[in-house]
Order: structure tokens, then sequence, then C-alpha cells
């Protein structure tokens, strides 16, 4: 599932390429087809994201809300559109460029209202201007581990598996650690470490977590799990140890035991 990065990088691509255009809006699978018909011909003001939801805001005041889950993946070409592969929920046709999504989670019209109730059921988002301080209300009032409340959305928007186990390794956190017993210097490493690495993910569209002095390949050039420290690596590269896992919130969460014990 694409993490809070993702869905802003997405966002600002589209809006270069379609705000300020009319968009032809089609569903060649037919499961977003009556929805279509109600933006189709319509002029897009722009898209954004917030947490891992997208949101086109058309200038007529609906909107187009997209969440990815797991599967959702969007396929870009060129105008003309040529015939569309696979099961197409949403088509979006300018005069430069033809996006295809498919797998969503979510793809529906929604009007401001809506859009507004989406976002005030989740946590803040640090790539849109998120309070740090709403965050700490949020984890500190809990009982449940931080493992478990960094992957809850409406405590904090935008992280997933990834960056959590990544995040929690840089500032040496047990995952077990509960939101109530953390201290405000935990947390503020974990709010510094937090929004550095979802800025780096930003720029260059993919999750990255080490940092240049840690590699002799471009940041920008890495690829798979060369970009992360633990997230699914066998030995620790800070002690030697072996990594070990553990399922926190239903999800298996990489971590070192020995380097982690704050």
């Amino acid at each position: 599932m694409p993490e809070g990065h993702k869905t802003h990088y997405i966002a600002r691509q589209h809006s270069d390429w379609l705000a300020g255009r009319a968009l032809q809006v089609t569903s060649p699978q037919g499961r977003f087809r009556n929805d279509a018909r109600k933006v189709s011909g319509q002029v897009l003001e722009s898209c954004r994201a917030f947490g891992k939801h997208l949101f086109y805001e058309f200038e007529s005041g609906r909107r187009i809300h997209v969440h990815l889950g797991r599967y959702g993946k969007y396929r870009v070409l060129d105008s003309p559109p040529p015939k569309p592969v696979g099961a197409v929920r949403m088509r979006l046709v300018s005069d430069r460029q033809t996006i295809d999504l498919t797998g969503p989670t979510t793809c529906r019209v929604i009007d401001q209202a809506m859009q507004n109730e989406v976002i005030s059921q989740l946590g803040p988002d640090p790539l849109a201007g998120g309070s740090k301080f709403k965050v700490w209300e949020n984890l500190t009032k809990s009982s449940k581990p931080i493992g478990a409340l960094l992957l809850d959305q409406k405590v904090l928007a935008g992280v997933g598996n990834i960056f959590r186990a990544e995040l929690l390794f840089e500032i040496g956190m047990n995952p077990e650690l509960t939101g109530q017993s953390m201290s405000r210097q935990q947390f503020d490493q974990l709010w510094k470490s937090l929004t550095r690495m979802m800025k780096v993910g930003l720029k260059y569209g993919k999750i990255i977590t080490v940092r240049s002095g840690e590699t002799k390949v471009r940041l920008k050039d890495l690829e798979g799990d060369d970009r992360f420290r633990i997230y699914g690596g066998t030995v620790c590269p800070s002690c030697g140890d072996s990594i070990d896992t553990i399922e926190i919130a239903s999800r298996k969460l990489y971590w070192c035991p020995t380097c982690q014990c704050g």
C-alpha cells in the first residue's frame, strides 16, 4: 500500500499535468461509470493529497476521492488514449496525458463537505502541515504500543509499515513502548526523523531512509531493499545481530532488539 509520501508525489504530478484542463473522465471497467459522468468535461482545479487519500478537485465543487489501498495503481499514457489494458476503474484524459487507474479501494465522486469529513477522521499529516503538538497529544494519551499507534491513521496520517520500521530503528525505540510512556525528547526525535524521511520520499517518489553518507550510490538511484536500513533485512546494519520480527497491529514489524531498547 502506498504510504503518504507517494500520494503527495502523485498529487503534485497530476496537478502539474492536468490542472486547468477540461478532463474526459470515463470508466472502461464500468464500476465508476455513473460517477464519471458527473465530472466528465469539467476543468480540474487541483489534485490534493491528505494522508493516503487523493482528491481531484473540479471547478464545479465536485471531487474524485481515491484511496489506492493495497492494489491500486496508476498508469500514465500519451493522448489520444490507447485501448484500455486490464480492469481500468477510471480513465482521465486531457489534451496531454491519459491516466488510467486500476484496483483502488475507493474511487467515487464526492462534494466538499464529504471531503472535509474524510479529512476530519484522520490524524495530522506531516506533509500537509500537520500539527506536531496534535500528534504528541494523540500518541501520549494512549496505552497502545507505539508500533500500533504509528499505523493508526486517526492518530497520524500517511505512515505505513515501511516508515514505521525504519523510523523506530533510526531513533532506537522499542516498538512495544506505549504512547503514554514516551518522553517529550523521544517524541521530538520521532517527529524529526519522520518528517525527514517523508520529505525525502516525496522528493524522490519512493521511500529512502538511508542517508547519502551510508551509500556510494546517489539516493535517487537506490532501488529495492538498498533504500532501507532494516525493513526486510536479516542482519542489523548497526550491531550485526539478527533482525527480529514482531506482529503489531496485524502487520509484521522488523526491528533489532539489541539496538531498539529505548
